[in-house]
């Protein structure tokens, strides 16, 4: 869910209009997912003094005024100690660290939820069901988001057992969708995806009812949050519902959420059409005007503003009555950050209108304790400044805010306020403070690292607007005038853990990292790290044993990134050879010349790449030095970063080859493919599955079974930014990145027994998709595989054929690397076959180890 600069989404979209948690969160106001009241918790039973906190509770944080809920339901588990009723004590309880989640309050937030199941073992006679379940689904909520998916795991299966028990259905479905997501979050998506499938029949089978309604609702989002594209068609069935049975209190939410999904998928007019409805069907202001938000945010987004000029004198009137609560400032906070990005916001609202609106939001967040809110909107509030050059007046509202989040000790907020910090600093030429405060906001994004599971989607995808920028800025700052040793080593380090960032944005969680240097583990090769930023090209390289190298090229980021697509396009074999030779001549210039000048690679055998942006989607192999091409001169590799490096080689091979040589599913078919196949299982040791045999399971089957360490699959495929896009095809249907990852890991628990090499001959990247080659790197990483062989673009399969026969026969020479394998293949097919035009041969990168 990557999307266009059009489309940006920012971080503080974690207070979005339509937030989403990946936990389905059993609230207070009610027993279960979305449809039990709070009759279920025994209301009756309690004293009134005591049940009326217990309600003012809810209703406060039902209204968003957490702090205030917390200092009530205090009061109410403490009047409950007093009075021995250590079972109203244990929901207070419980109630209370539901409230303290939402102020990020985690260790007291632990201490709660611990002391109110401590109270429920300890009562006698036992307490209800319904009771033990709603305390376990909040406790397990907690353990997600604090990063123990395990324990997660374990304690809403034992919530789901108490759900049924007590006969709430709604309560057994949201323990169960949870427990998909937790199972997404350690790894096992195959079962994740049972569980959810199972679900969504389940529900299809149950007769039409609220609670079928809200829990296609909560299912729908689930998927939508994993990044299951099945999350549309569980959403529309269940609005078909809500329509059918008249769940008119339903409607809103669901045709937002429809709205929402619409949008990431690239269909502005479904989306504001499912926004339009939701304002008319909404039954009470507050989702009329989050309704009425999205509208606009998506006006802004396809530059509509003409219409969202209509549109935003009437928000901003109906934001500015609204009383405080943490929705109403989130939605003013939402506001004013779609208008900030807008180039000049003063063509939709006077500037000084915005920062009123972010002054009293930042009065109210002050008065309702809510200091989250208060760090964004002092941030927004800073970004109108610095826009209309008030710059110390912006720089005192970022320091503040960056102070709240460290109070906070709210990563994601502290990498925001920290970056606006820097950029301060930056526009007003202190280079050194402008490095701390950027190194800030990089430290807290790696932090983040380990919480993508539990951070809001919202959060995720907006990395190529709120992310990727503070690295790369960072990297320009330390790379100004000339560059000591000690600042190279650190704008390295900073684009490999860019590589990294855009990984675990790819696949919504932290990569595994293998801290191991690459550059030390081949004294023979040299790893270059070119670097894409607004008014150069810089390049840095590093050799085992020697000083760090840098060189620079003054160009900006329009004219390289064009002359880049120009070479991709003129690749194609009916293009003017001699318009790709100069191209590529001019690429070869920027990264490989000035350093040969200078013979850095007198000793190099493999130059290995860490590449960046659109340089991904260029074969280096093709770089063409005005008589030979790179690939005559040095073996080439590919590497996704040092952190992600497993260095482990074996001379045996053992292989499974599979692959699909005719038409299936809508892909044409591949003819080669079957000679292509054969002729690999007789060249290696190896196991075939062709067509009909070449089905997941019996992939998975042969996988966990056997020994080989080399899977080479020729079969269509796609490479692209979006998660869900990147797939491979087998005979009973697509194989997600994801689902491969699992499959090709689960070989009996025996890591001895990791997969050495990963072929894919046929795959495809997804047309007009320019960071489609993120799902190769993707893939590489995700796999386990040490290194992993693909295409950038589909070839012949009978070039293909021929090239990978010519590589297995390199690959069986002894002491051979397999960047040098491929290579030789690569110079076989310039030297001696009809295949010598670059199109045919460059397509194939190595990617990962190399030795």
């Amino acid at each position: 869910m990557i999307f266009s600069s059009k489309q940006n989404r920012w971080l503080y979209l974690c207070l979005s209009i339509l937030s989403l948690c990946l936990a389905v969160t059993i609230t207070p106001a009610k027993a279960s997912v979305q449809a039990s009241t709070t009759s279920t918790l025994n209301a009756s039973a309690f004293p009134s003094q005591a049940n009326n906190w217990l309600e003012q509770g809810r209703n406060l944080y039902n209204s968003g005024r957490f702090a205030e809920a917390v200092k009530i339901w205090q009061t109410a588990a403490q009047q409950y100690h007093t009075q021995g009723d250590r079972t109203n004590e244990a929901i207070s309880l419980s109630y209370l660290s539901l409230a303290q989640q939402e102020l990020n309050q985690w260790e007291a937030a632990k201490q709660s939820i611990e002391q109110s199941v401590k109270l429920l073992q300890t009562t006698k006679p036992s307490a209800d069901a319904i009771i033990w379940a709603q305390v376990l689904n909040t406790q397990a909520n907690l353990k997600l988001r604090t990063d123990k998916a395990e324990t997660a795991l374990e304690i809403w299966q034992q919530a789901q057992k108490y759900y049924e028990q007590a006969g709430d259905k709604m309560g057994s479905l949201g323990s169960q969708i949870n427990q998909a997501q937790a199972l997404q979050s350690l790894g096992f998506y195959r079962r994740s995806k049972q569980q959810l499938e199972a679900l969504t029949q389940k529900l299809a089978a149950m007769p039409d009812s609220e609670i079928k309604v809200s829990g296609l609702r909560s299912l729908g989002l689930a998927l939508y949050a994993i990044g299951d594209t099945r999350s549309q068609q569980v959403l529309e069935q269940s609005l078909a519902t809500a329509n059918k049975i008249a769940a008119k209190t339903q409607l809103s939410s669901i045709l937002s959420s429809l709205g929402k999904v619409a949008s990431d998928l690239k269909d502005p007019e479904a989306a504001l059409n499912y926004f339009e409805d939701a304002q008319t069907a909404a039954t009470n202001p507050n989702e009329a005007l989050q309704a009425r938000l999205a509208h606009f945010k998506l006006l802004v987004d396809y530059n509509k503003l003409e219409y969202a000029i209509a549109l935003a004198p009437q928000l901003r009137q109906q934001l500015s009555e609204l009383a405080p609560s943490h929705s109403s400032l989130n939605a003013a906070i939402n506001f004013v950050a779609t208008l900030n990005r807008l180039e000049n916001p003063e063509r939709v609202l006077p500037s000084q209108d915005l920062a009123q609106l972010m002054a009293d939001t930042v009065k109210s967040a002050e008065k309702i304790q809510d200091g989250t809110a208060q760090a964004y909107a002092l941030q927004q509030w800073s970004q109108l400044y610095r826009r209309t050059k008030q710059l110390s007046e912006a720089q005192e509202l970022a320091q503040k805010s960056l102070n709240i989040a460290r109070q906070l000790q709210a990563d994601d907020l502290i990498a925001q306020s920290a970056w606006q910090v820097g950029k301060l600093y930056k526009q007003q030429g202190d280079r050194q403070q402008a490095i701390t405060a950027y190194t800030e906001a990089v430290k807290s994004l790696k932090a983040l690292r380990r919480d993508m599971v539990g951070v809001n989607p919202d959060v995720q995808f907006s990395f190529r607007e709120s992310v990727e920028p503070v690295y790369r800025e960072l990297v320009g700052l330390l790379l100004d005038d000339q560059p000591t040793q000690a600042a190279l080593t650190q704008a390295r380090d900073l684009i490999e853990s860019l590589q990294i960032a855009e990984l675990d944005n790819f696949f919504r969680e932290a990569c595994l990292d293998k801290a191991q240097q690459i550059d030390q583990v081949d004294p023979a090769a040299t790893v270059l790290y070119p670097i894409i930023l607004s008014d150069r090209l810089g390049i840095i390289l590093s050799q085992a044993g020697q000083p760090l190298r840098y060189y620079v090229t003054q160009k900006s980021k329009a004219e390289i990134e064009q002359t880049l697509d120009n070479f991709l396009v003129a690749l194609n074999p009916v293009s003017d050879s001699t318009v790709r030779d100069r191209l590529s001549r001019q690429i070869y210039d920027w990264l490989i010349r000035p350093a040969e000048v200078d013979q850095v690679f007198k000793n190099t055998q493999t130059l290995v790449f860490v590449l960046d942006g659109r340089l991904r989607n260029i074969p280096m192999a093709a770089l063409y030095d005005g008589n030979q091409y790179l690939i005559e001169k040095y073996a080439v590799a590919l590497s996704p970063g040092l952190q992600l490096m497993a260095a482990r080689s074996q001379n045996h091979i053992d292989a499974i080859v599979g692959g699909i040589s005719q038409s299936r599913a809508g892909f044409s078919a591949l003819p080669a493919v079957e000679s292509e196949v054969k002729q690999i299982s007789q060249t290696v040791p190896s196991s075939m599955l062709l067509n009909q045999q070449f089905t997941i399971q019996a992939l998975a089957d042969r996988v966990k079974s056997s020994n080989a360490n080399i899977i080479h699959l020729a079969t269509h495929g796609q490479f692209s930014s979006r998660l869900e896009d990147t797939f491979l095809l087998t005979w009973d249907g697509r194989l997600n990145v994801k689902e491969l990852s699992e499959l090709l890991k689960n070989r009996s628990g025996n890591s001895s027994k990791a997969i050495e090499l990963l072929v894919l001959s046929a795959c495809d990247t997804a047309t007009g998709d320019d960071r489609a080659v993120l799902g190769l790197a993707g893939l590489a990483v995700k796999s386990g595989a040490r290194s992993t062989i693909a295409t950038l673009w589909p070839v012949k399969d009978k070039a293909a054929q021929m090239l990978m026969t010519r590589f297995y026969d390199q690959l069986r020479q002894p002491k051979i690397t397999k960047a040098e394998a491929l290579r030789q293949a690569q110079i076989n097919m310039i030297r001696q076959t009809d295949f010598r035009n670059p199109f045919f041969w460059s397509t194939f990168v190595l990617v990962g180890n190399w030795l």
